[in-house]
């Protein structure tokens, strides 16, 4: 099996203003003095990891606990403070609802749009196109401007074209849980089938339920550590009677 996800002692550092400013132009001119002082806040620290092609790795923890942003360094969104992220094929992320989508574009333009920021050709995304806009249910909706969604209806949107085709490494973050029960129904089975077809996904949920569903391992994250890491049922079960 060829290694898909390789994380090895990433720890990811913010500095973070020690002073409460109310002011923004007093922020502003005591930034550009270097006269703010900072603290150091590390959300992640010492996470070690690996995920072969077709693993499925769900991530489990209170809010804070540093999920969110262990995604955004497996898709590259940031780099770890300290360590390496090693990553060994096409991503397709939905970590933050309507990311890469225009609020002033239709649902059309922004299909064409994402299309083009994915390296795909006009053509091939008019050929997906119905199946996207069906997926989505958004039939109806196809020229409204993004602006006047809801915000389920972009994750719809955001699911259905960061699926279409089956990635090299999937990374989930929330989204099976916006919509109705019926979309939830839908994401779950096109999720299931890209694990089939040999795609890593990574997973982050507040629902137990849907990552002992989705995941055969799982990541329990505290204040930014590693708490465990192993068998989904054995980490969820400890995560649910600590948390």
């Amino acid at each position: 099996m060829s290694t898909m996800i390789r994380v090895d002692d990433a720890s990811m550092m913010f500095n973070m203003s020690s002073e409460k400013i109310d002011n923004i132009k007093e922020y502003v001119i005591r930034f550009v003095k270097h006269e703010l002082m900072f603290k150091q806040f590390w959300a992640l620290k010492h996470i070690s990891f690996e995920l072969e092609k077709g693993d499925s790795l769900g991530i489990v923890g209170l809010n804070g606990a540093g999920k969110s942003t262990l995604l955004k360094l497996i898709a590259g969104v940031m780099k770890p403070t300290e360590g390496t992220v090693y990553t060994g094929g096409g991503i397709a992320p939905l970590i933050e609802l309507g990311a890469g989508f225009d609020d002033d574009l239709s649902a059309e333009e922004n299909i064409y749009l994402n299309g083009a920021i994915l390296g795909y050709s006009r053509e091939y995304m008019k050929e997906r196109y119905n199946d996207i806009i069906e997926f989505a249910e958004l039939k109806d909706f196809t020229q409204i401007p993004l602006k006047n969604y809801s915000s389920g209806m972009k994750a719809r949107l955001g699911f259905a074209v960061a699926t279409m085709n089956v990635p090299d490494i999937l990374i989930l973050d929330e989204v099976l849980s916006v919509g109705d029960y019926k979309f939830q129904e839908k994401s779950f089975a096109r999720t299931k089938e890209i694990l089939n077809s040999g795609a890593t996904v990574m997973f982050v949920s507040h629902s137990v339920s849907q990552v002992r569903q989705v995941c055969k391992k799982a990541l329990w994250l505290d204040n930014g550590e590693m708490k465990m890491y192993g068998d989904v049922e054995e980490v969820c079960s400890a995560y649910e009677t600590m948390a």
